[in-house]
């Protein structure tokens, strides 16, 4: 699966780059269609300190999949994303059986 990051007014440093290429590569494992994943990196402008944004597109075959989550860090951030990206695939993986 092709993974692309994508930080929006600042630059991410490699560790981040990194831990968000772990946790979006096992998704895969929960579906084999995954084709590829577009991740999106924010910081929203407000005063709250959970000002964190990851957008996560997962492009599977006939639709894609998306979660946004904020949170105090990126890291957190991506968890939370990545753990609805795999609520939605094993639902999706469900939908197909039926079929």
């Amino acid at each position: 699966m092709q993974i692309e990051i994508r930080s929006v007014h600042f630059k991410t440093d490699k560790k981040l780059d990194e831990f968000i290429e772990e946790k979006v590569s096992k998704l895969s494992q929960y579906y084999d269609g995954v084709i590829n994943s577009e991740v999106s990196l924010k910081v929203a402008n407000g005063e709250s300190a959970e000002n964190k944004i990851t957008e996560i597109r997962l492009s599977i075959p006939g639709n894609d999949l998306y979660a946004k989550k904020q949170s105090k860090s990126f890291e957190e951030a991506t968890d939370d994303a990545c753990e609805a990206l795999r609520r939605q695939l094993v639902k999706h993986k469900q939908k197909l059986r039926k079929i």
